[in-house]
């Protein structure tokens, strides 16, 4: 049913997209940021997400923010691009950009990305060119995507509604209509539909840190994921904690660096990963959508790899460098999670990550190490399995025919997850 404009339950007065709009603002920069007074906030959006961009920077500088910064991406520019650009400019990659955005990290400026892009927006794009501007692109990046995989500055991601995006998601509703119930879903996700999102969020974090705690109490080995398609056990990184929910930045910051987020993940050891894998929903990569994933790891590489469609795609992003064949995060998600239960696919990284455990190819997070791998320089990451590159691409391999089990240091099986549903 369709609900926009009508949350707020029996009683009470309708709630208005203005209204849910402003506490998903809110609750990107109280919940998502944390931001600081005083305090320079980055924004990278999609051009027509100006609303959301609008209403948060309002609510950044009720905050204190000292300065917000936009940049904002145009669909139409990167397919001009793709149209007329010379060969070579394939290339080339905005690094001065990047490195300004890791200069403003390092002094403290906190980040913020709106995903709304068009999952298919390079499907019909020539394959090698793509992965041409992406690897530009990964590599002008690093500076930046090493502040940010290691928590130096509070971060986060949070949705907005594009019509591109909720014409893929409801390709049977008229646009309208389409971009309506996509802001349903958010919103949703997002809890800011209850009467204090604030709160709803803090009782969430609570749930997920108690789950965390719970997996960091067994110290396991490795986890074994098994069901149609899959039999792989990957190995957990030497000294590794599981993450969830709020985490405290190095800044000392404590942020949600996804809203929304149903996860629970930690690093893997990057040689130790072993056996199938197939994935249970397609993958959105920067324009192209990767489905029918299946791979063959051994010793942490992956040997094998095919997909139903988008396979061109996956062989390039595995070309990316040395790290692009191994791990750097696995993630569980319980089959029944807010996201999951809406029944939608969102060909949306951000939320269906959120609908089903999954891995990670490339960079690993230094943070999801004891004591948040603070006192673990670059040499003793690497030697406690983690892994590095300069992609980090999640995709999902849960569901509610897949079993989990954590493998303890002698090889002892202890069931975690049963159908894809966590075992208390």
């Amino acid at each position: 049913m369709d609900t926009h404009g009508q949350a707020g339950g029996a009683g009470t007065a309708p709630t208005t997209h203005a209204v849910r709009l402003e506490r998903l603002a809110e609750v990107a920069v109280k919940v998502g940021l944390g931001l600081r007074p005083g305090q320079e906030l980055v924004i990278t959006a999609p051009l027509e997400t100006v609303s959301l961009v609008r209403a948060i920077t309002e609510q950044a500088y009720k905050a204190g923010a000292s300065l917000v910064t936009t940049f904002y991406s145009d669909d139409a520019a990167t397919l001009a691009r793709f149209a007329y650009a010379p060969e070579e400019a394939f290339d080339t990659a905005a690094g001065w950009l990047y490195s300004g955005m890791a200069e403003a990290y390092r002094n403290g400026a906190a980040r913020l990305a709106v995903a709304g892009d068009d999952p298919s927006l390079l499907a019909g794009q020539d394959t090698a060119r793509v992965s041409r501007a992406n690897r530009a692109r990964s590599q002008a990046y690093v500076p930046a995507l090493e502040l940010i995989a290691n928590f130096s500055t509070n971060w986060t991601i949070v949705s907005a509604a594009t019509t591109p995006w909720a014409r893929t998601v409801f390709p049977d509703l008229p646009e309208d209509a389409a971009v309506s119930r996509l802001w349903d879903a958010i919103f949703s996700a997002s809890r800011v539909d209850g009467p204090d999102p604030i709160a709803a969020w803090e009782a969430h974090n609570a749930a997920l840190h108690a789950r965390m705690g719970a997996l960091n109490a067994h110290r396991f080995a490795a986890l074994r994921f098994t069901g149609p398609g899959t039999d792989l056990t990957v190995g957990l990184a030497d000294d590794h904690e599981w993450c969830g929910g709020a985490s405290v930045s190095r800044s000392g910051i404590t942020c949600n660096a996804n809203i929304p987020t149903e996860e629970v993940f930690t690093t893997p050891h990057k040689d130790r990963v072993d056996g199938v894998v197939t994935s249970t929903k397609p993958l959105s990569y920067q324009g192209t959508l990767i489905d029918g994933i299946r791979v063959r790891f051994e010793a942490g590489r992956i040997v094998e790899a095919e997909a139903r469609t988008g396979g061109a795609v996956l062989a390039k992003v595995l070309e990316t460098d040395a790290g692009a064949r191994q791990l750097g995060e696995v993630a569980l998600v319980p089959a029944s999670s807010a996201i999951s239960a809406s029944g939608l696919l969102f060909y949306n990284t951000l939320y269906d990550e959120n609908a089903a455990s999954h891995i990670a190819l490339g960079q690993a997070y230094s943070k999801c190490f004891v004591n948040g791998g603070a006192e673990f320089s670059e040499a003793d990451l690497v030697a406690r399995g983690a892994n590095r590159s300069l992609i980090h691409i999640d995709w999902m391999i849960g569901s509610a025919e897949i079993d989990v089990d954590g493998l303890t240091a002698e090889g002892r099986a202890i069931p975690v997850m049963r159908a894809g549903e966590w075992i208390d």
